[in-house]
């Protein structure tokens, strides 16, 4: 049965490990600290995230792991053979508008995991909640973010002005949102399985 939205009592399910072919996706800890920072300090990744400062030291990868274990937000560490690579998540602040949000580690851009790893967290979102659509955003000058939500089926719904940390200022964002429908009818994408 769906939940109609995630509650406390999606902390209990937080040990949800998502598989596709050449991914692991499961929750961070703080074991992961270092390779998160690493993943999110590269200034080419923190200027893309709205609520990253630049530097990311280690010590504000502790902070967002301890903070996302009291939310009921959802994010994922992924990794492809046992190797951090990115982080994806749903952002529940708005639980009528739930919103998709990822990054890969530079080293890991142009191989197809974010599309990947996006897939199966999708997935994941439309199974188990009752939700009617997914929104998400990218950076204007960011066309390869872009180009991964338009290949999971979300539609461009115009342009926004979001402040991002890193930048110290506003800047454009492609606005985007997928529908339940547009998603069950090209759910054929998927090879994600769940533990």
């Amino acid at each position: 049965m769906l939940q109609p939205t995630p509650t406390s009592s999606l902390r209990e399910s937080r040990a949800v490990v998502l598989e596709t072919d050449r991914l692991v996706l499961r929750q961070p800890t703080l074991a992961d600290v270092k390779a998160i920072a690493q993943v999110v300090g590269d200034k080419r990744v923190s200027i893309n995230l709205r609520r990253v400062p630049h530097p990311y030291t280690t010590d504000d990868a502790i902070s967002f792991v301890t903070t996302i274990a009291a939310t009921i937000d959802t994010v994922f560490l992924v990794e492809r053979e046992r190797v951090a690579v990115g982080l994806v998540g749903v952002s529940w602040e708005n639980e009528t508008a739930p919103e998709l949000g990822y990054c890969f580690g530079v080293e890991h851009w142009g191989k197809g995991y974010a599309t990947e790893a996006a897939r199966a967290v999708i997935d994941y979102a439309f199974e188990e909640f009752a939700i009617d659509q997914l929104l998400a955003g990218a950076r204007v000058l960011n066309p390869a973010s872009r180009h991964v939500l338009e290949k999971c089926g979300f539609q461009w719904t115009g342009v926004e002005l979001h402040r991002f940390l890193a930048l110290g200022s506003s800047t454009p964002v492609d606005r985007f949102k997928l529908e339940r429908g547009v998603w069950s009818s090209i759910k054929s994408w998927s090879n994600s399985t769940r533990r």
